[in-house]
């Protein structure tokens, strides 16, 4: 039971291709990237394209530059902080005391104790 279909079982864009079907390629660089751990990064540019400074290494997502006997340091990541700790470096243990007593009483006036 064959159907009428002829293209049946290719896609969209199957077939032989070569260069005179799809164009030439454009000329390419490959630039080396470092990274802090030593990781290097072979990216393809094209030949015309502006190379950025800086490249995320793949393998372990520190910056990565072109100088391999110095690359990057690793960025400094600071330890989370809660809104206590956010709190306390804005105001004092004094100020704290003050503003806690404000509330109790502003708490029994309202319940009226």
């Amino acid at each position: 039971m064959a159907g009428g279909n002829a293209i049946r079982g290719t896609r969209v864009g199957a077939g032989p291709m070569g260069e005179a079907e799809r164009g030439e390629a454009a000329p390419r660089n490959r630039i080396s990237f470092w990274c802090a751990n030593r990781h290097e990064t072979r990216v393809a540019f094209a030949s015309d394209a502006d190379v950025p400074e800086l490249w995320d290494c793949p393998r372990c997502g520190l910056p990565a530059g072109q100088d391999q006997q110095n690359p990057p340091p690793a960025p400094r990541t600071e330890p989370y902080k809660t809104h206590l700790a956010y709190v306390r470096e804005r105001r004092s243990d004094a100020d704290g005391d003050a503003l806690l007593e404000e509330a109790l009483t502003r708490l029994h006036q309202r319940r009226g104790a």
